[in-house]
């Protein structure tokens, strides 16, 4: 089964546009950081390493939804 899903929506002046975020393999997970006038979503395996990260400017962030994984049992 597969990790978590992000969606960032990020103000472009003349519009908004989106961003999907996921977990490529199962085990990995997305985590969320902010700081400093950023938003940070990074993918993350199980030991705690980072994959890759997706940086944006807070001030243009206008929603982070996260999507947990779907369970395989419903």
């Amino acid at each position: 089964m597969k990790g978590d899903r992000v969606e960032v929506v990020v103000d472009v002046g003349d519009g908004v546009q989106r961003f999907d975020i996921r977990a490529t393999r199962a085990g990995r997970r997305v985590e969320i950081t902010n700081s400093r006038g950023s938003v940070e979503v990074t993918e993350v395996t199980r030991s705690g390493r980072a994959v890759r990260t997706a940086r944006f400017m807070a001030a243009r962030v206008v929603a982070v939804v996260e999507h947990p994984a779907e369970d395989a049992e419903r």
